[in-house]
């Protein structure tokens, strides 16, 4: 509990470089590399936004990358994702092409969600990747639906459904806790618990302030998780997962995270000292696997520069991608709006 006793003052469990890795050099490569992807992106994105490039609302992932990499590589490929609306990290580590994420970004017609949707609805069914949600707390019974789904048809799959910790104060929240503990859905709750419902903390909103306890009302299986940490997030996921496959149902997680940037890009986040900020910025995710990738002779800082100078490039040619790409064209605006009157399911 002591972990519990520090988040609810502000504070995160440190971060600790794995002197003695639990995981083989590759895992800690590619969440080195999945989550400096997902940084320099969401950096960038930021930058463009300043620059007028982005327009509308913009929601950055920054600081709670361990939450996505350490969940996807507890799972498998053909595996279900659905988040929120600080949704670019997701896709992008599950393989979206980054461009396809900025154009989405530039509302350009070669975006995942062919430039209509923007930066609250990026969506990729090639990588398995659900949508992200503007509606508070919607994407929640949809996971569980989706979660239905793969039961239904026997498929062995789960599904991911991520939230943030404003949206466990929908009713819908608990509507979806108490139908998929019924059926004993294959879906893993994860609520990305950064402190902040857009301004306000969570001790001010609730006076349940470890989120987790709220699955237990529903005798769920519920635990609180390091998310500061990418492998206590690999390891917490990969036991959800051993239960929903198994046929035992859901889990909710809580991802003690935190972001380093405001709610939003309109967002000032004054309501925050420096200090909370400079401690969380201490336990860099991202930092602490690079310390473990050095400490063990897995990689050099000159290789590690040369992986992030890559990854630069790799932004830099999203950008490039989108601001050479076409916006779509007017008669699009009705387009995957109705269905055609031939689907078996359309009745006259």
């Amino acid at each position: 509990m002591a972990d519990t006793k520090e988040k609810a003052k502000g504070k995160a469990p440190k971060a600790k470089v794995q002197a003695e890795p639990k995981f083989s050099k590759e895992t800690y490569m590619r969440w080195y590399e999945m989550m400096k992807l997902m940084r320099r992106f969401e950096e960038k994105a930021g930058q463009l936004y300043g620059q007028q490039k982005i327009k509308g609302f913009c929601h950055l992932y920054i600081g709670q990358e361990a939450c996505a990499a350490g969940a996807i590589t507890a799972l498998t490929k053909d595996d279900k994702w659905i988040t929120a609306y600080r949704d670019h990290a997701h896709p992008l580590a599950l393989g979206t092409d980054p461009g396809a994420v900025m154009a989405e970004l530039f509302a350009k017609s070669t975006g995942c969600s062919k430039g209509k949707g923007g930066s609250m609805h990026i969506f990729d069914k090639e990588v398995n990747f659900m949508g992200g949600h503007g509606i508070v707390g919607a994407q929640i019974p949809m996971g569980a639906g989706i979660a239905f789904a793969e039961k239904y048809n026997k498929t062995g799959n789960l599904c991911v459904c991520s939230m943030g910790d404003g949206a466990v104060r929908q009713g819908a929240f608990h509507e979806a806790l108490n139908m998929a503990m019924l059926w004993k859905l294959p879906v893993i709750f994860v609520i990305e618990n950064n402190g902040y419902a857009m301004g306000t903390s969570v001790q001010r909103t609730s006076n349940v302030t470890d989120l987790y306890t709220l699955g237990e009302a529903y005798d769920m299986p519920s635990e609180p998780v390091n998310a500061m940490s990418v492998e206590d997030v690999h390891d917490a996921v990969a036991r959800a997962a051993e239960r929903a496959r198994a046929g035992e149902g859901p889990t909710l997680l809580e991802f003690r995270t935190y972001r380093y940037k405001g709610h939003s890009m309109s967002d000032p986040a004054k309501y925050r000292t420096k200090e909370e900020l400079e401690d969380y910025k201490g336990k860099d995710p991202i930092e602490a696997v690079k310390g473990t990738l050095l400490q063990n002779g897995w990689a050099t800082e000159e290789e590690l520069d040369q992986i992030d100078e890559k990854i630069k490039e790799r932004v830099a040619e999203a950008v490039q991608f989108a601001e050479d790409s076409p916006y779509p064209d007017p008669s699009e605006l009705y387009t995957d709006i109705y269905a055609e009157k031939d689907y078996p399911y359309i009745m006259d």
